[in-house]
């Protein structure tokens, strides 16, 4: 049976390039998700606890994973993009022509399955433990994660991952949309300026010329349609990705908001620790944390790459919206955002 419907699936293969010619996408296949045993299988080799961190561009994925790598058994480093970002860990056995080598039957080294799911495994197991290894942090009571924002593909990068990683432990961050949409706009004027659109460019011109009305409320750093696009953006990955995880991971996922994290880091991390299953008892971990907390190295390179164009604005810090959004921008995001802004107690 399995060899006859092989052959129907070749001969429609061939009619669909026959017509549309040699597509790239009809080449693409759906890959098995892990099993158990192969779970199993896997943590023999790499027996390293995994967790992943996301959560929507600039919404505090970089200071939480610096925050959380001052325990001495935990490491996290950034940005795989394993299963955040296109072309993702996937891309790496995702042709038909992988796949039928993978899953040949006379491989006798698959045991009669397709062996892309251990693949998969084992090349992100091997990069997050290599790195775990290179800061002596590769104890078997040891963690590593990666934090890579999933504001790309929302849920379906939790989709991807759990297929993948089952058994580790997912993170999500959450920060006031429209502190969020408003870093990522500065960020934008600083690291994509050949991307901007004509509007957005004009106002990037605006406000590097005369700044004063745009961060006292007066004048909008945004077009209406890029900030509805951003205030949508951020509402489809927040609740897109908070039930995802809910229903995939249920206990081995944890959510916490940026806000909470400026407020009371110890409290935070000390949660979070417990949720990754590492000792909370160690006296030296406040210290450590206040020292890292002394730093800011991603606004430094920043600050060196903005020049004067973002010197009055405070990185990271909470409430910048209600400096800089006009009327407008308020009546904007709460119309599109409001109900998300109050589930997640900004309102």
């Amino acid at each position: 049976m399995d060899t006859i419907k092989e052959y129907y699936a070749r001969i429609k293969k061939a009619g669909r390039t026959l017509i549309k010619g040699d597509d790239a996408d009809a080449l693409r296949r759906e890959i098995p998700a892990i099993t158990n045993s192969e779970v199993h299988e896997a943590k023999q080799f790499f027996p390293l606890e995994k967790f992943f961190i996301f959560g929507h561009a600039r919404s505090g994925t970089t200071l939480l994973t610096r925050l959380v790598r001052v325990h001495p058994k935990v490491h996290c480093n950034y940005q795989g993009h394993f299963f955040t970002r296109p072309p993702t860990l996937e891309a790496l056995v995702n042709s038909e022509q992988i796949g039928q080598w993978l899953a040949r039957r006379s491989n006798r080294w698959n045991q009669g399955r397709d062996l892309s799911p251990l693949v998969l495994r084992t090349v992100c197991d091997f990069i997050m433990e290599r790195d775990a290894h290179r800061v002596g942090k590769a104890d078997r009571d040891c963690r590593v994660g990666d934090k890579s924002p999933n504001s790309l593909l929302d849920r379906e990068a939790v989709h991807l991952l759990v297929k993948t990683y089952p058994d580790a432990r997912l993170i999500y961050i959450v920060r006031d949309g429209r502190d969020a949409v408003l870093s990522h706009r500065f960020q934008a004027f600083i690291d994509i300026e050949h991307s901007l659109t004509e509007g957005d460019r004009r106002l990037r011109e605006e406000f590097t010329r005369d700044p004063q009305p745009f961060l006292s409320g007066q004048r909008s750093i945004f077009t209406e349609k890029g900030l509805r696009r951003a205030a949508e953006g951020w509402v489809r990955n927040v609740t897109a990705t908070d039930s995802a995880a809910r229903a995939l991971y249920g206990e081995k996922y944890l959510a916490l908001r940026y806000e909470d994290l400026l407020a009371d880091p110890l409290t935070t991390l000390l949660d979070l620790w417990a949720f990754l299953g590492v000792d909370t008892a160690d006296p030296r971990l406040e210290k450590a944390l206040d020292t890292e907390l002394q730093s800011n190295p991603d606004a430094d390179w920043q600050r060196k790459k903005a020049g004067d164009l973002i010197a009055a604005v405070e990185k990271g810090k909470a409430g910048s919206w209600q400096e800089l959004f006009t009327g407008r921008d308020r009546q904007i995001f709460q119309e599109i955002a409001g109900t998300v802004l109050a589930d997640w107690g900004y309102e």
